[in-house]
């Protein structure tokens, strides 16, 4: 794994081909830049291991959730907000089959050369048009030509046309007052329209669900949906309140993602591991590459944990010291006294940072995606610091090919 610079001279052309070409229209941070002047290029024998260990633990989390979705009562120290597990026993009609599965590994590399990960993306992982169009931007101006990339846009579209009837009509549901969201949704909108179906652009509270099937109410576009693509989060909605969002959880409608998928977003997940143990399932990939995670009482008075909210997304509200900015450490570590259970402690690894131009040093975070259990692409981001949050950048992940 390595850096590879954009030449400086080509970078601001290439910074405005990733905007206006690539969907990526939130190029800024604050005062930060969010599209990284570099490529991150891994070897073939790293990305042959990354789709193993993704497949593997693909295998192991959708066992998990499968069951706990039929033994709820064994989910309870997942801590779940109250208005999801009221609804969770909806979901008894689930059929894997009819729905479309997606998730986003977060790999880090160690300084004793293995990986970690730090998290599944089990809900609504984004970086959909960076995974997929960045890489050839930055392939056209990179003067080496020795790189390819999988399309992470195509693996997903064609699962998704795969459950969705020729010609059908896919509701894309997201805060539509955020342009970040709009332009994930509207990549893959523009895929599918070309592949025939119909996108329809729209907010959780324009579905409705009548005898568990879903229905646009939305002017112009009313009448029942094939598809649904969900970039919503699950816990925002209790919060949003939409009037019929319970309906989410048993509809029959082919889903991206269904709800389902909350039992592994919730960072609490490893504390049923043992339960799940007990029942056959030993997820053992999970086990390698996540570290020690524990309630945060059982962490008092134990060195090098971190603390991680249990809901919390992007790498926010995480004690990685030399990471907070301000007053930032002392303000979590106060909520996490205050709120115990909506957070968890997690053993630090050391992330092994790459080196840039002039010494610059940088953190990654490599996402490898599955779709319906299968490897499916790569979206990445890195840092000046070992926490990789909103000012971090996104940078093209390139394969190097074999020249043997």
């Amino acid at each position: 794994m390595k850096l590879v610079v954009i030449p400086p001279e080509k970078y601001n052309d290439y910074r405005l081909d990733v905007i206006f070409n690539c969907y990526k229209w939130d190029p800024q941070f604050l005062d930060n830049n969010t599209i990284a002047k570099y490529a991150l290029v891994i070897t073939k024998a790293e990305h042959e291991e990354l789709a193993r260990l993704t497949e593997q633990l693909d295998a192991e989390t959708m066992q998990a959730e499968e069951f706990l979705n039929q033994n709820l009562r064994l989910a309870k120290p997942l801590a779940l907000p109250r208005q999801i597990s009221k609804e969770l026993k909806k979901m008894e009609n689930y059929q894997a089959s009819r729905h479309i599965r997606l998730m986003r590994y977060d790999f880090h590399p160690t300084v004793e050369g293995e990986w970690a990960i730090s998290e599944v993306n089990s809900d609504v992982p984004g970086g959909f048009a960076e995974a997929s169009l960045m890489p050839q931007a930055a392939m056209k101006v990179l003067p080496h030509k020795h790189y390819w990339h999988k399309n992470f846009g195509d693996e997903l579209a064609n699962a998704i046309a795969q459950k969705t009837k020729p010609g059908g009509k896919i509701m894309f549901v997201h805060c539509t007052s955020y342009s970040d969201d709009r332009q994930v949704m509207q990549f893959l909108g523009d895929k599918l329209q070309a592949m025939g179906f119909v996108p329809i652009y729209a907010a959780a509270d324009h579905l409705r669900f009548a005898n568990n099937k879903a229905i646009s109410i939305l002017n112009g576009n009313t009448g029942e949906v094939d598809a649904i693509v969900r970039f919503t989060p699950l816990e925002w909605l209790q919060y949003i309140k939409p009037k019929h969002w319970q309906g989410y959880f048993d509809t029959t409608t082919p889903s991206c993602n269904h709800p389902i998928a909350i039992f592994a977003q919730t960072k609490r997940f490893p504390l049923v591991w043992d339960t799940l143990a007990a029942h056959g399932m030993p997820l053992p990939t999970w086990r390698k590459l996540l570290p020690q995670t524990l309630e945060v009482k059982a962490a008092k008075n134990k060195q090098g944990f971190i603390y991680k909210p249990a809901c919390g997304r992007v790498g926010e509200g995480i004690t990685i010291k030399e990471a907070c900015k301000a007053d930032e450490y002392a303000k979590i570590m106060k909520d996490v006294k205050r709120r115990p259970k909506e957070y968890l402690a997690q053993k630090r690894f050391n992330s092994k940072p790459l080196v840039g131009q002039g010494g610059a040093v940088f953190h990654v975070c490599l996402g490898s995606y599955s779709v319906n259990g299968q490897a499916a692409g790569y979206y990445a981001r890195i840092s000046s610091t070992p926490r990789i949050d909103s000012n971090a950048a996104d940078i093209p992940v390139l394969i190097e090919r074999d020249t043997t």
